[in-house]
């Protein structure tokens, strides 16, 4: 997981679809009010402060690689609630947590054998995770337009040791890696999440944070402004809609396992 660095407070306000996801994954936590939490990729902490109300005898503590996402979460004044600025490729915890919880964040992590293995070595036993992330399907458009630019003759070489930042499984794939690590109890499903952006403003927010930033760090400053304004052009004519919104694909891939 390349420790890109994103805006907190605009990531805050183009993450509505996010919100969306994590508020569901969240209602379906079964808390009694004394867990310790670990939230992998807590980006502006909102939903790491939703957590933390609902376990006022217990605590969570949130970690992100980005220091302009903690940067926002760290405004969010919370007794049982903190922040720590880390990549998850590198935690180290060891029987600490009871769930350990992460929304629209660990696609961001390439190597999910590691991130299993730390994972099942950071709960307690009969702790559990609770992931919501994307899976194979996921923002088809925005692939299509950004592999096109990137081809492009004045930017193409500065994309010539470009790694894809994500990764994004199918369910037979992630049901392969995790069944090795010796979870008791495994269930992973997969969502067809495909959104309507409200208008072009929103589907712009959306692509300059988080989406468009792995790219950006590759160009020469005097060409970013260019090579984003390309994009998005491409991106509203491939998804607007005659109503004005903008259609993008969106597939979540939900995991559950209790050690």
């Amino acid at each position: 997981m390349a420790a890109y660095e994103f805006d907190g407070e605009k990531y805050k306000q183009a993450s509505r679809h996010q919100k969306e996801w994590g508020n569901n994954l969240i209602s379906q936590l079964h808390l009694s009010g004394a867990e310790t939490v670990l939230d992998l990729g807590c980006g502006d902490g909102v939903l790491s402060e939703q957590i933390a109300q609902l376990v006022p005898k217990g605590k969570v503590i949130g970690i992100d690689a980005s220091y302009g996402m903690l940067q926002t979460a760290k405004k969010i004044k919370c007794d049982n609630l903190s922040f720590i600025q880390m990549d998850i490729n590198n935690m180290e915890f060891s029987n600490e947590f009871d769930i350990i919880f992460s929304n629209a964040a660990l696609h961001w992590v390439l190597d999910h054998s590691l991130l299993l293995n730390h994972s099942f070595c950071a709960l307690k036993q009969g702790g559990s995770i609770h992931w919501n992330f994307a899976g194979d399907g996921t923002c088809a458009a925005f692939y299509d337009v950004v592999r096109t630019k990137m081809r492009d003759k004045q930017y193409a070489h500065y994309f010539n040791d470009f790694i894809w930042p994500w990764f994004m499984p199918s369910k037979e794939q992630y049901e392969a890696l995790i069944e090795p690590i010796g979870f008791s109890m495994i269930e992973i499903t997969e969502e067809n999440r495909d959104r309507y952006f409200s208008d072009a403003d929103e589907m712009v927010k959306w692509i300059d944070q988080p989406s468009i930033v792995p790219f950006l760090t590759c160009i020469p400053d005097n060409m970013k402004a260019s090579f984003r304004k390309e994009v998005i052009q491409l991106m509203l004519e491939r998804t607007k809609q005659n109503d004005g919104t903008c259609f993008e694909t969106f597939r979540r891939i939900n995991v559950t396992a209790i050690k």
